[in-house]
């Protein structure tokens, strides 16, 4: 009786007989891997607009790279609806804007945006020091934000070019704002200078016996002769009413009311030195 080990020979060359050389065996892949991640466009689309033909992908693979097993973190999904379309300007409601909104100060009109270099080009000069010097805190504090709000146009206007590549104007909004810088150092200068002023007037007052700086409610401004002729006026008519003199009854009411109008004129000073003294301190 033959053994296994003798048959395997003969059921092989039966085999080939059969069925030919094995070598001619090959197995054909219906899908050949073209790309890492399999990104097939017809599969990922996702019908759901009535009428539309349902082709979804089924797998949960979807994504996934094919040599590492890794997709993206969060699940895919790709629709081919219809985007909603933008509703027209004109159909737009109207916006409603405050007319005296502060931020029309940054065009030179409610309809332009930049001014046109013939515009830019009309300026005159700058604002000297020695104007500058002639003005009160006031006027000094307006053309201070003047010249902040014309700056704040010309930004506006160059910014506006530069976004529509217009290429021109440039120049022209460049000499004017060098002059509104002209005008803006020259406020500086002369505020600088009466800081310096203030601090001296400041070391002088304090130094000075007949000044009061400290706030207590007596008069800033006392000087002493003055309060002494005051005093001896007060003393010689008190003197006067004490002996009873009749024949200078006259004279007496002329001390009085010479004292009285002496008496106001001081009151006079020490509000006007008062009211010096406060806007020495706040540094006007």
């Amino acid at each position: 009786m033959a053994t296994p080990a003798a048959i395997r020979p003969s059921l092989g060359a039966a085999l080939h007989h059969v069925c030919g050389s094995t070598r001619r065996i090959a197995v054909t892949p219906s899908v050949v891997q073209t790309a890492a991640i399999s990104t097939t466009a017809s599969l990922l689309k996702r019908h759901k607009y009535p009428g539309a033909r349902d082709n979804r992908d089924h797998s949960k693979h979807r994504g996934e790279s094919a040599i590492r097993r890794t997709g993206t973190r969060w699940r895919l999904s790709v629709s081919d609806e219809p985007l909603p379309k933008p509703v027209p300007l004109k159909d737009l409601p109207p916006v409603e804007t405050d007319p005296d909104h502060g931020l029309w100060e940054f065009f030179p009109d409610r309809v332009t945006v930049a001014a046109v270099p013939e515009e830019d080009a009309k300026h005159g000069r700058g604002w000297s020091v020695e104007e500058l010097r002639k003005k009160s805190w006031d006027d000094l504090h307006r053309l201070w934000w003047v010249c902040c709000k014309e700056r704040n146009r010309l930004a506006t206007g160059e910014w506006e070019r530069r976004k529509q590549k217009l290429g021109y104007g440039e120049a022209e909004a460049a000499k004017r704002d060098d002059e509104v810088k002209v005008t803006m150092r020259g406020i500086k200068h002369v505020l600088t200078e009466r800081q310096y002023v203030w601090e001296d007037a400041l070391k002088l007052a304090e130094d000075d016996p007949e000044i009061n700086l400290s706030g207590d409610g007596n008069p800033v401004f006392a000087p002493s002769e003055f309060l002494e002729e005051v005093e001896e006026l007060e003393e010689t008519v008190e003197e006067m009413q004490r002996e009873g003199f009749k024949e200078g009854a006259g004279e007496t009411k002329q001390l009085s009311s010479n004292v009285a109008g002496s008496v106001d004129a001081a009151e006079t000073t020490s509000t006007n030195s008062d009211q010096g003294a406060a806007r020495l301190r706040q540094g006007v």
